[in-house]
């Protein structure tokens, strides 16, 4: 099965739990949880004024194709009772599918690997901790264009 690593930050609500409840529903949707990072509390970037986020990343084995696994994800926030609003804005939870294999792959709803990741910290400080070695990092340069 494919190696994914998915960001997940929440600055709504109780932060550490939606964390936590978004690992279960994971769970729950058949996808094997193999590692999951220190939670680590950040600054936001962009959008309005708001508070901290909690960040971390998992290292998840799926047998969903990246569209089929963005979909479950975003089921999952729904179910949360995340709701499109401002752009950047504060969120009880958000789901980020950030490497999927080496896999490169760009649709209108999707850019594998995430385009924003090697720009935020909140994204690489918890991903460099699960994945085991520095050579399995995709280079910056080298992204879907």
């Amino acid at each position: 099965m494919p190696n994914v690593f998915i960001g997940i930050g929440s600055n709504l609500g109780k932060r550490e739990d939606n964390i936590k409840q978004s690992l279960k529903l994971i769970k729950k949707k058949g996808i094997s949880i193999k590692k999951v990072s220190s939670i680590i509390e950040t600054e936001p970037e962009g959008g309005p004024r708001q508070g901290k986020f909690l960040n971390t990343a998992a290292h998840i084995q799926t047998k969903l194709s990246p569209l089929e696994l963005l979909k479950e994800l975003k089921s999952i926030e729904k179910e949360m009772g995340r709701v499109k609003g401002v752009k950047n804005g504060p969120r009880i939870i958000d789901l980020d599918i950030l490497l999927y294999d080496d896999l490169k792959f760009k649709s209108p709803r999707l850019t594998i690997p995430h385009p924003r990741m090697y720009k935020r910290e909140f994204v690489m400080v918890p991903l460099k901790e699960i994945i085991k070695h520095p050579k399995e990092m995709p280079d910056e340069n080298n992204q879907v264009d």
